[in-house]
């Protein structure tokens, strides 16, 4: 991979990334030419290079850079996998990673494209074999997951070795079993995926919570569904 460090040493130095507050996304300043933005997250985004398709680079906030390593290494556990993408290298605030072709499921909900049963087992089965690999799976929500010809394909890894379990793939499991038929093939708003993420966010570690997210998210959805 010593070509993809040339062409990252040489494109990625003028792109600055901050965090922000509140689990709200990176922000990107500086942009080359000759990478296009393909992701954003909450710590890192990730760029295309345009001369060289079949590789990115997931760029650190200037106060994230500890969690390059932690997530080379967790690849690095996770070895080759139909369920993970690969990293081929990293260095002080980048990894080197393999391009995934594929749509989050957030934007299957944006633009109504089915997620079938199988990309939910497919999870089940990553989150194992994760597991089997001395890792603890989590952090895994609908950005994170891509549907690939039909199929699951998980990024973002870095929290992998983290404690604990957050449970939010077990809620998201339950709301596509509960409440996922009532607009399955219907793109949802923006607004109101957003309106439930936030009410997610910002009750999840409060007792019961989960009961009045759920609730809530009935409510907007059912309300949608008869739209």
């Amino acid at each position: 991979m010593e070509e993809e460090s040339v062409i990252a040493e040489r494109h990625l130095p003028p792109i600055y990334i901050s965090s922000n507050p509140n689990n709200r996304a990176v922000s990107i300043h500086g942009f080359p030419s000759h990478l296009r933005c393909i992701g954003i997250g909450t710590d890192a985004a990730v760029f295309q290079s345009i001369d060289h398709p079949s590789l990115v680079y997931k760029v650190y906030a200037n106060d994230k850079t500890e969690k390059v390593e932690i997530e080379a290494k967790v690849y690095e556990l996770l070895g080759e996998s139909t369920y993970f993408s690969r990293c081929f290298g990293y260095e002080d605030n980048y990894l080197i990673l393999k391009f995934e072709e594929g749509i989050t499921l957030y934007d299957c909900l944006l633009k109504g494209i089915p997620i079938p049963k199988q990309v939910i087992e497919d999870v089940d089965r990553a989150r194992e074999y994760a597991r089997q690999k001395g890792l603890n799976p989590r952090d895994i929500h609908l950005k994170n997951i891509l549907l690939q010809n039909g199929r699951a394909k998980l990024i973002d890894v870095s929290e992998y070795i983290q404690p604990g379990n957050d449970l939010r793939w077990e809620h998201l499991k339950k709301g596509y079993d509960i409440y996922y038929p009532l607009i399955k093939g219907r793109p949802l708003p923006h607004s109101i995926i957003e309106t439930i993420r936030n009410r997610y966010y910002n009750e999840s570690k409060q007792s019961l919570a989960f009961e009045r997210i759920m609730e809530y998210t009935a409510r907007i959805l059912k309300r949608y569904g008869n739209s």
